[in-house]
């Protein structure tokens, strides 16, 4: 301005008049217009110096990135606060002070616990179904997730096998069957006895090897519901008239999945060989469902429940079932265990931001903090496939700038996996086994990994979707902060989702907000969403303005990639599709928090990366529709 100021002072001192400044609009003319004007003839109407300057404009609005993206901060929805009262959770002990050395176990077992699996005091849940079971009686326990219940029944089943007086002969065929809900929950505690053997039968592999395997015998056999009643139905050389054992593990998440009546058949298959045997039921939540399928696998059982420990007292579980059934309200009124390093936190974002708020969270976490190890849970396989593509072109990292020597934290490279029940098994295990060794990495998963998975030194559970219940939110924290180590979760809400909070609440859950703003902030630390000005030094600014600009320039190259081909586009589509269809299956009792007509489709479309919403998608069920809408998960 000073500089403009100085020549109309010299042009007014030569006696010419002094140049008047243009409108404002033809500072936004553009440049194809006045192009077409000079292929005509005419000459141009702006002196030399201003034309100069708007050359030089033109080349400065080249260097910044393009941007499409409509304004992510207008017209989002208030964010509420949120009003609830602090409540105190229950928790358990997890670790005890007594060793498995003060139980009546075999020397070679007590030594694999303590040198092969570096294990030298018992559990709460351990020490006491333990004893319980070597007594020979039934039991119904209930713990937290992550407490060590797989061992409180692998320690007590290889001591009784390896005590049978005739020797186990490996083709005498199952002594133990263990019912597991997904494929991935077969890490059963391995003997050190070599004459027991042990497999598993799981979905996605050939039947004919499966055969081939029962037919040379199986003495620990574990098993999905669903693959087992496969076999027996058309396998001729599966029996369990040796089957002394019947160990149904994570049994809610089994009912979840709708494997009721394939444990029914599996009841019926073993009590016509064999009436006798010892039954143990595990589950982190005690459900209707639960009591139901005890009253019906279960001997005058034990009911063990850790989180009513304070009473000390082991109680009936037919009592306990009474005491479930008394009330219809039981499910609702039930308070759940939740391990007690684990820190709960929930950020209320709007939907047109969740992206951009996700990206700058993994950032964060995974990319400036280091040393994290993450599992991001989604609600349909669809979203894992699409997110996982969109997070490794967008923020992944650039492998070249590692090559060249930068050590920027912008040039660190996330590691990202996915894991959801469409893929073929033998991809499943080699992202398990890859994920259950590697130090960091984010796992986007849907609820396949929700259960039972023991995944070392994960400290970060993310729910994008918020689960379907109080239960499942509990399994899904529960891939953290396992066996007394620590451990964080986030809950991911849209403003009109935040009566969520008050549902946890009333079920004994606590958890802390943490403000869209201050995760958005780690994008600051990110050069690669900079906003580029001419002139401009590097910004050092930390304003809500930057951080804004980020925030859309991280949002304009997710957009860009997914307008790239129309391959993508449909890819977000269908990810979009898969989300809204997920929506609409919260049960009745969640529908005034999660209910379709709350969302609006154009700023939900942002957060797959579609400029608008799309005008083609399937026509969605109706409220009151029975037509399925996910299919149930490959066994």
């Amino acid at each position: 301005k000073q500089s403009g100021a100085l020549k109309r002072k010299l042009q007014s001192a030569h006696g010419n008049p002094p140049v008047k400044r243009k409108p404002s609009l033809s500072a936004f003319r553009k440049c194809a217009p006045e192009a077409a004007r000079r292929e005509k003839g005419h000459s141009p109407q702006k002196p030399g110096p201003k034309k100069q300057l708007t050359d030089n404009r033109n080349e400065n609005q080249k260097s910044k990135p393009f941007i499409k993206t409509s304004s992510l901060f207008k017209n989002n929805p208030d964010i509420p606060e949120i009003h609830r009262k602090a409540v105190q959770q229950v928790q358990e002990n997890v670790f005890t002070t007594d060793s498995f050395s003060q139980l009546d176990l075999h020397p070679h077992l007590i030594s694999t616990i303590n040198t092969v699996l570096n294990i030298s005091s018992m559990t709460s849940v351990q020490k006491q179904t333990i004893p319980v079971l070597l007594q020979g009686k039934d039991a119904l326990v209930r713990s937290q997730t992550g407490s060590g219940k797989t061992l409180a029944y692998g320690i007590p089943l290889v001591q009784s096998l390896q005590g049978v007086e005739s020797k186990i002969q490996r083709s005498d065929g199952p002594y133990a069957l263990v019912l597991v809900p997904t494929r991935e929950v077969g890490g059963l505690f391995l003997s050190p006895f070599t004459w027991i053997v042990p497999g598993v039968l799981m979905g996605g592999e050939k039947r004919k090897s499966e055969k081939a395997r029962l037919r040379k015998g199986i003495n620990i056999l574990i098993s999905t519901p669903g693959r087992l009643v496969d076999h027996i139905k058309s396998t001729e050389c599966i029996h369990f008239h040796r089957t002394q054992w019947l160990i149904i593990d994570e049994a809610d998440r089994i009912l979840d999945l709708g494997f009721e009546k394939d444990v029914a058949v599996i009841l019926n298959a073993l009590n016509a060989e064999r009436e006798t045997r010892q039954n143990v039921l595990l589950s982190a939540t005690l459900t209707e469902g639960v009591t139901r399928l005890a009253d019906i696998s279960l001997n005058n059982p034990v009911s063990i429940s850790i989180a009513e420990e304070i009473q000390k007292v082991l109680q009936p579980a037919s009592q306990l079932a009474r005491e479930a059934s008394s009330s219809s309200s039981c499910m609702e009124q039930e308070n759940f265990a939740v391990p007690e390093k684990l820190k709960q936190y929930v950020v209320m974002v709007p939907s047109k931001l969740r992206l951009v708020t996700l990206a700058a969270f993994i950032l964060e976490k995974c990319k400036f903090e280091k040393h994290h190890k993450m599992i991001i849970f989604f609600s349909s396989c669809e979203q894992v496939e699409f997110y996982y593509e969109l997070f490794v072109k967008v923020l992944a990292g650039e492998p070249e700038l590692e090559q060249l020597g930068h050590s920027s934290p912008s040039s660190v490279c996330l590691q990202f996996l996915r894991l959801h029940g469409d893929m073929e098994q033998e991809e499943r295990t080699e992202v398990f086994q890859e994920f259950l060794k590697s130090k960091t990495g984010i796992l986007l998963c849907t609820d396949v990994a929700a259960r039972g998975l023991d995944l070392p030194q994960v400290t970060w559970i993310v729910q994008c979707n918020a689960p379907a219940s109080p239960a499942e939110y509990i399994h899904r924290i529960g891939r953290t902060a396992r066996i007394g180590c620590g451990g964080s979760s986030l809950l991911v809400l849209a403003p009109s989702e935040a009566g969520y909070v008050s549902l946890l609440a009333s079920h004994k859950i606590n958890v802390s907000e943490i403000k869209m703003e201050k995760v958005l902030t780690s994008l600051l630390k990110d050069d690669r969403f900079r906003l580029h000005r001419a002139g401009s030094k590097r910004s050092c600014g930390t304003s809500p303005q930057a951080v804004r600009e980020r925030a859309t320039v991280l949002q304009t190259k997710f957009e860009n990639h997914v307008h790239s081909s129309e391959g993508t586009v449909r890819w977000a589509k269908k990810a979009l599709q898969s989300f809204l269809c997920a929506y609409t299956t919260y049960p009745r009792n969640l529908k005034h928090i999660f209910h379709i007509k709350c969302l609006h489709l154009g700023h939900v479309a942002k957060s797959f990366g579609l400029r608008d919403a799309p005008q083609n998608l399937t026509a969605l069920p109706a409220a009151g529709s029975k037509k399925k809408i996910k299919s149930r998960p490959k066994r």
